[in-house]
């Protein structure tokens, strides 16, 4: 982690506060094929990531490579459509940096989603798992390195990764609408290569109810700036072993399909309820205050 990277939310920030007057309280980053979500938002300006200093195009069909500010449901809210990846060959400085920007607009809440393969053998194509921990399991981490004590702590607590606050608010939402939903462990891998029968029953003997090839570095990210977060993957397909077709992009982008109807109806519902369940006594957003007297 390199020093340079307070000027470059700072520089960032300030080219997003050109292009939008919103103050957002929540993000939303949206994975593969999930990126509709930020449709419903009103009054929302739409910023290419090639037109933000620093970023990057993205490379991944399902990713469009947008920033999106706007009000959705009543909350001021910015979106990522789509996510850079260490499967991309970016560094984790760089797969995290959207994250510490959004975090430092301003949010207090971070709602990770992503499209995952089904570790569970109950889980099927369509099922929504809300995130309540993750296993690290990509040979790396975002806060490597020399630590920037402005950002958070040398040593993170990370016994609450998923805000249990923000996993009650979709529980109950969830239940409210009569919908279905899993609650299970995420299991985080380097990609791109899917996993193999062997891996998966090995990720199941570990925990994990689902796996994927994102979020983990995004929720360290945002636990060290002390913003809330939640996660939500939506099972595109089952994990390798568990179903007789041979896995693909294709179809984990036409199964996320199943699921974003179901992503929308409780987002819908739990953005304005996770704006009112957050605390004072929380802890506050640090990148915010690297930011917060800017322009």
């Amino acid at each position: 982690m390199s020093a340079n990277i307070y000027q470059q939310i700072n520089e960032i920030t300030q080219a997003i506060k050109r292009h939008s007057s919103i103050r957002p309280q929540v993000g939303i980053i949206l994975g593969s094929g999930l990126g509709s979500l930020a449709a419903e938002a009103t009054d929302a300006v739409e910023i290419p990531y090639t037109n933000i200093p620093h970023f990057h195009g993205t490379s991944v069909e399902g990713h469009a490579g947008k920033m999106i500010l706007g009000t959705f449901h009543g909350v001021p809210t910015v979106f990522l459509q789509g996510r850079f990846h260490l499967y991309e060959g970016y560094s984790m400085d760089e797969v995290v940096l959207p994250t510490r920007v959004i975090c430092a607009l301003g949010i207090h809440t971070v709602v990770l989603t992503n499209a995952a393969g089904g570790i569970n053998t109950r889980y099927r194509p369509g099922d929504l798992m809300l995130i309540n921990d993750h296993l690290n399991l990509m040979g790396d981490n975002p806060l490597k390195g020399p630590n920037l004590a402005k950002l958070g702590p040398r040593f993170p607590d990370l016994s609450e990764a998923y805000s249990k606050t923000c996993l009650d608010v979709l529980s109950s939402c969830a239940e409210e609408l009569s919908m279905p939903v899993h609650s299970g462990v995420y299991g985080g891998l380097l990609g791109p290569t899917y996993e193999t029968p062997a891996e998966v029953r090995m990720l199941r003997t570990l925990g994990a109810d689902a796996v994927g090839m994102s979020t983990v570095p995004e929720s360290i990210a945002a636990n060290h700036l002390g913003v809330r977060v939640a996660g939500v993957s939506c099972i595109t397909n089952l994990a390798a072993g568990l179903s007789p077709r041979k896995l693909s992009h294709q179809e984990v982008i036409e199964n996320s399909r199943l699921g974003v109807e179901k992503l929308h109806s409780l987002m819908t519902l739990a953005i304005p309820r996770l704006v009112k369940t957050k605390s004072v006594a929380d802890v506050p957003n640090r990148a915010h205050a690297l930011t917060e007297n800017n322009p």
